[in-house]
């Protein structure tokens, strides 16, 4: 089994056909959510040339006083890391505990060509690859029927506006998962959230934080080819810009179990990012005019009714290019009986999809219930997290302490 960043029983009932057109009609309606025309919310992105300025050698590193102080702490210079002090990965330096995080915004680091090439690597695919399906324990369904994945349609901005890119750098190169842009209880409107999988922001039990974590929401909003990637400008490639993640949480669970196959940890897999624009002021949710809410009450698969997980897959035979999509009913999957059980649907998703959300219809209206965290090395079906009172306070945590920033 792998988890599915790359740098990444049978459903109990008929997929419904109603339900799953009803989800695809109410993620699609979201790009307009907040209010206003697509036209709109173009005027309000920031000036693409930002994805485009200086390299990462001789950009700017913007840091806020408390990260200034953070990064004193732990003994960093700031100009050093700036200047590929990050690319130090020595154990005993390597920051790993849930208040170590640092992340200093490094502009131009994120140019379209370095995207690709975080795509393009064969050690993007790292976090895994262990155990198979056999590895289900406790209270697992039948293995579900392969589900495959279907193109998201283009634009992107206007189809599933709150999915986006995470990239970082790991020890063994950069890499890519996926994400989404959340509510903020707290800040309402104005939410600089983004969830994804613990895995794309720590590596673990073996390991600490990955760095310079960028968010990218509807990369490649038209769906290029390479080819015509090679020739398109930066609005194209990151229509709203990068947004820095300028702190990240992850569950206790996922730092102290999880491993590059997984482990123990899958079952807490799930990390909330707080972003701030490379360029710009207005806030993430403003900016995309998108963001949903999270569901937390954790239905069983018996009654959670359809879901759809969205992601961009970067392993063959996809090469993360492109938004894909998988609308199944879901089963259950458990790792170990003393461990929580996960969801689990039918999707050909490879590595690359991890983090990106699970989505529901719930009252009329779509909410993030999960995210992609392991499958198998065929590729047939993805597990993913139940989020109940632990990812809630996680996640109330970021929106109390970080949200107004």
């Amino acid at each position: 089994m792998r988890s599915l960043s790359t740098s990444v029983p049978r459903p109990r009932g008929r997929r419904t056909a109603l339900a799953a057109s009803a989800l695809l009609a109410a993620v699609a309606l979201t790009a307009t959510a907040c209010g206003g025309s697509t036209e709109d919310k173009a005027a309000d992105r920031p000036d693409a040339a930002a994805s485009r300025a200086g390299d990462g050698a001789g950009g700017g590193v913007r840091v806020p006083a408390d990260l200034a102080d953070r990064l004193k702490d732990h003994g960093i210079d700031v100009d050093r890391w700036r200047d590929g002090g990050w690319k130090d990965w020595d154990k005993d330096e390597w920051l790993r505990d849930a208040r170590d995080f640092v992340n200093p915004v490094i502009e131009g680091l994120w140019k379209p060509e370095r995207m690709r090439s975080a795509e393009e690597a064969e050690e993007a695919e790292k976090t895994v690859t262990t155990k198979d399906a056999s590895a289900a324990r406790g209270l697992s369904d039948p293995e579900p029927a392969p589900v495959t994945a279907q193109a998201e349609r283009t634009p992107y901005h206007e189809n599933a506006a709150p999915v986006g890119k995470v990239f970082f750098d790991s020890p063994e190169g950069p890499a890519v998962c996926s994400g989404t842009v959340v509510k903020d209880v707290n800040h309402p409107g104005r939410s600089n959230l983004v969830w994804t999988a613990g895995h794309c922001v720590h590596a673990g039990g073996n390991g600490g934080w990955y760095r310079n974590i960028v968010f990218v929401p509807a990369y490649n909003d038209h769906g290029r080819s390479e080819a015509e990637l090679s020739r398109a400008g930066a609005s194209e490639i990151a229509p709203y810009g990068n947004w820095w993640a300028n702190w990240a949480s992850t569950s206790n669970g996922w730092i102290q179990g999880g491993s590059e196959s997984g482990g123990d940890g899958a079952a807490y897999d799930y990390a909330v990012l707080h972003v701030r624009p490379e360029q710009g002021s207005k806030s993430l949710e403003e900016t995309v005019g998108a963001a949903l809410d999270v569901d937390f009450s954790g239905p069983g698969a018996a009654e959670a009714g359809t879901m759809g997980a969205w992601g961009y897959p970067a392993a063959p035979p996809y090469n993360g290019l492109r938004m894909f999509k998988c609308l199944d009913t879901p089963g259950r999957f458990s790792l170990a009986p003393n461990l929580p059980d996960m969801y689990r649907i039918g999707c050909t998703m490879t590595g690359g999809s991890s983090g990106g959300g699970w989505f529901r219809v719930a009252n009329g209206e779509t909410v993030l219930v999960s995210n992609t965290s392991i499958g198998p090395l065929d590729h047939t079906w993805l597990a993913g997290p139940r989020l109940g009172p632990d990812a809630e306070a996680l996640y109330q945590n970021m929106s109390r302490t970080y949200g107004g920033r």
